[in-house]
C-alpha cells in the first residue's frame, strides 16, 4: 500500500541533507507497496518529479 506522506522541506541551496530527506521520504512512501503499486506509481506523471516546499 502506498502511503500518503508529507513531502519534506528542502532548502534553496539544495544540500546533501536535502537529498537525504527526499530519499527518506521516498522510502516511506513505497515501503509497503506491492510491485504492481510501484509500477503504477512510477507510471503516473505527477509522481515523476519532486515538487517540495523550499525554506
Amino acid at each position: 500500500m502506498i502511503k500518503k506522506v508529507r513531502k519534506p522541506r528542502i532548502s534553496k541551496d539544495f544540500t546533501m541533507d536535502d537529498i537525504r530527506k527526499i530519499r527518506d521520504w521516498h522510502y516511506k512512501v513505497l515501503k509497503n507497496a506491492t510491485p504492481k503499486e510501484i509500477m503504477k506509481y512510477y507510471n503516473t506523471p505527477e509522481n515523476l518529479r519532486y515538487v517540495g516546499k523550499s525554506k
